[in-house]
């Protein structure tokens, strides 16, 4: 795998020459390569999910050169390589990386890392391509767009989260988001959720933003406190989540905490370790091993056996940082073996568009079904931290619903 530098304004001619080297092979031992663009967040805010991704990727590289998978080694018996582009975490480089992007019009392009770069990414790509795999479910591309959104919707994790809380017993329940992209998308499907029957029983009791950088979230905890929830949803993603755990421990806010599944890294736990709430929850795709606490389709399973051996042989942890680039990697690489790697953006938009019983580690890929994603809350779960086991764990089967 290959990191490229971050591509940055005034550049031009450069930035031209830069995008078609990473589109053309290049006369050496890489000519005979597939190389596949990749946009992630490996310095700034999101690091901590850039990295893990971009060593995912590595293995996966490995795995998909040097082992056959579904019966083919790389693609049209080509080697694969990923190009990283780091974008700092800034929705300004995400632009200026997109940028050469488009105009080198390779078929697809893994990444951006999170909603706010997604969403910068989105209008230049959203009507001729390339087609670009988002790797934040926060992200709500237009249907028949070149975008699409890996994982389970934000709206869709809402109604998995309320359902779970309403099976505990937790009817009062207060947030705090962040102002960002992130934090909004939760509002709003939290918003969507209370409408339906189903949770009429919710009360929201209170409700808080904060913004990111923000030095002390203590006066917002302590209206929530003063609210008295049964559980805090405190949706925001790396350091940002870290300042409101310290003020729950300083107003003696002692309640089940659920948190973006952006937060669910076991390195960004232990960092966090000494401040965790005592019941941290998080809603996720149903990839965790489940020791047949509930069952899936029987080739998800075997998708998902392959990814906890992979993530074995790499050293690397069973969390949404390294599953959330699988199964998008997956399919990209099927859609250039099924299409050729001379393909258009155009044509890869439609094969996604229209593949349906695709089983990934998330669960079975139905793309007409649920468009620009191909998976809904019925391939979602609830996993707890278990810090003495250094591992996440499920609490529920699909959909939120209480394990028996």
């Amino acid at each position: 795998m290959h990191h490229r530098r971050p591509i940055h304004r005034g550049c031009r001619a450069a930035l031209a020459a830069l995008a078609l080297l990473a589109a053309t092979p290049l006369p050496s031992a890489h000519a005979q390569e597939v190389p596949i663009d990749v946009i992630l967040s490996t310095t700034g805010n999101a690091a901590f999910l850039g990295q893990m991704r971009s060593r995912t990727l590595a293995a996966m590289q490995t795995m998909i050169n040097d082992q056959s998978l579904n019966g083919e080694r790389g693609i049209g018996g080509k080697p694969v390589r990923f190009l990283v582009h780091d974008d700092q975490t800034s929705p300004q480089v995400t632009v200026q990386i997109t940028s050469s992007l488009v105009a080198a019009r390779p078929p697809v392009v893994i990444g951006a890392s999170i909603s706010g770069t997604c969403a910068a990414e989105l209008p230049m790509i959203k009507a001729a391509g390339p087609v670009a795999y988002c790797l934040s479910p926060g992200i709500h591309p237009p249907e028949g767009s070149y975008m699409f959104s890996a994982g389970v919707s934000t709206h869709d994790l809402a109604r998995v989260v309320f359902r779970y809380a309403l099976a505990r017993g937790w009817t009062r329940i207060a947030t705090i988001t962040s102002s960002d992209t992130t934090g909004q998308e939760m509002d709003e499907g939290l918003d969507a959720a209370l409408k339906l029957p189903e949770f009429a029983a919710a009360q929201m009791v209170a409700r808080a933003r904060f913004n990111i950088g923000e030095v002390s979230m203590t006066a917002q905890i302590e209206r929530i406190r003063d609210a008295h929830p049964q559980m805090l949803i405190v949706w925001s993603t790396g350091t940002a989540v870290a300042g409101v755990f310290k003020a729950m421990i300083q107003a003696d806010l002692d309640v089940p905490v659920v948190t973006s599944n952006g937060n669910m890294s076991a390195d960004v736990m232990r960092q966090f370790a000494g401040f965790l709430p005592k019941d941290l929850l998080v809603p996720a795709p149903a990839f965790l091993p489940h020791d047949g606490l509930f069952k899936l389709d029987p080739r998800v399973e075997r998708k998902q056996q392959d990814y906890y051996a992979a993530m074995r042989a790499a050293g690397l942890p069973i969390d949404l940082n390294t599953a959330g680039i699988w199964d998008p990697t997956l399919l990209v690489v099927e859609g250039l073996r099924t299409l050729g790697t001379d393909t258009t953006p155009a044509k890869m938009r439609a094969w996604l568009a229209t593949l349906h019983d695709f089983p990934g580690i998330t669960g079975l890929y139905d793309f007409p079904k649920t468009p620009q994603r191909g998976v809904a809350e019925e391939a979602s779960t609830m996993s707890r931290w278990d810090a003495a086991g250094d591992r996440w764990v499920p609490v529920a089967g699909p959909r939120g619903v209480l394990l028996n």
